[in-house]
């Protein structure tokens, strides 16, 4: 189950997702609810048999009326198989006499009509066009499942209260990100601060990792991992810390805990086949690596909540950063 949760945390592998879901929907409103109906479609359209018994009426119409200009017309419209289909008529006549043919093919023969080469009727290609809408519809489908996704994920904080999600931007901009300058070799390729806020039951924050040159190397994030006892809002006790290297095979992971998580043997038995656990402290650091990245997470500030549960159990707040560098 834990190898399935970090797949489903990829972006590419929820982009995939989100995508054939997408295919899905659009090949049952394609096939099954709404399936295409072909309503006067051209004659270029036919089966073979019945594109030669259109030709054979188109002779027998000839023969009466012997109106060229119509012959003609009527021959046009089928698109390119026209020739092809004249041959075998010829060849094989049926119901229809031969000599109206001979009289047809010289009197198309002057007017330049019959020869593989001949221009046709307009709207030939009716039948690609059709198919060509309907995987355009498939493709609009998927993609707008994509897009549906991300715009879930940008406005997940919309149902928390409002006050949760200000307050948490707010922490988020008055914060001073860690100056490594003088502990680090190097200033890290990303560093990124996060916030969770009691009532943003859908917390769940994610971050792209890039190298100076735009180059994408991975990503990294935080989510809610436990709660404890019932009712609304969620009373969170662990969060997940994550990070995935795009040259590694797996997801590295590490639970943060409060002090009452972190001491109930219940809950660490719980939580320990998520990942390394560690309690949250102000200004601790949990360090998280992979093949070639390197992750720093630093406690930047935590509240507990104050309720009817146990003390330190569960978080009014708590500001993460997190600061990545290349190994």
């Amino acid at each position: 189950m834990t190898i399935l949760t970090d797949f489903i945390k990829k972006p590419l592998a929820q982009i995939t997702l989100a995508l054939i879901a997408g295919l899905i929907v659009g090949l049952f409103i394609a096939w099954v609810a709404w399936p295409v109906e072909i309503i006067d479609t051209d004659f270029s359209s036919l089966r073979q048999d019945l594109r030669a018994e259109y030709l054979r009426m188109t002779i027998d119409s000839f023969e009466v009326n012997h109106d060229l200009n119509m012959a003609a017309q009527r021959y046009a419209a089928l698109g390119p198989s026209a020739f092809q289909t004249f041959q075998e008529v010829k060849a094989n006549p049926g119901r229809v006499n031969p000599q109206k043919i001979s009289e047809l093919e010289m009197a198309f023969t002057q007017a330049g009509l019959l020869s593989p080469s001949a221009p046709q009727a307009a709207g030939s290609g009716n039948g690609l066009v059709t198919v060509g809408l309907i995987f355009g519809g498939l493709l609009a489908v998927a993609l707008i499942a994509g897009a549906g996704y991300y715009l879930f994920r940008g406005y997940r904080r919309a149902d928390a209260p409002f006050s949760a999600a200000a307050q948490a931007a707010e922490i988020n901009r008055s914060i001073e990100k860690t100056d490594y300058s003088a502990t680090a070799a190097a200033p890290p390729v990303a560093q990124y601060v996060t916030t969770y806020v009691l009532g943003d039951d859908l917390f769940d924050d994610s971050f792209s990792i890039d190298s100076p040159a735009g180059e994408f190397l991975g990503e990294c994030g935080v989510g809610i991992s436990e709660t404890i006892g019932v009712g609304d809002p969620k009373k969170v006790t662990a969060f997940e810390v994550w990070m995935f290297d795009k040259n590694d095979i797996q997801t590295v992971t590490k639970v943060l805990m409060s002090a009452h998580a972190f001491n109930d043997p219940t809950l660490r038995g719980k939580l320990e086949s998520k990942g390394e656990l560690a309690q949250v402290e102000p200004r601790s650091q949990v360090v998280l690596e992979t093949q070639t990245l390197q992750m720093v997470v630093t406690v930047m500030d935590a509240q507990y909540g104050q309720g009817a549960l146990p003390d330190q159990s569960y978080f009014e707040r708590i500001t993460l950063e997190l600061a990545i560098w290349s190994k």
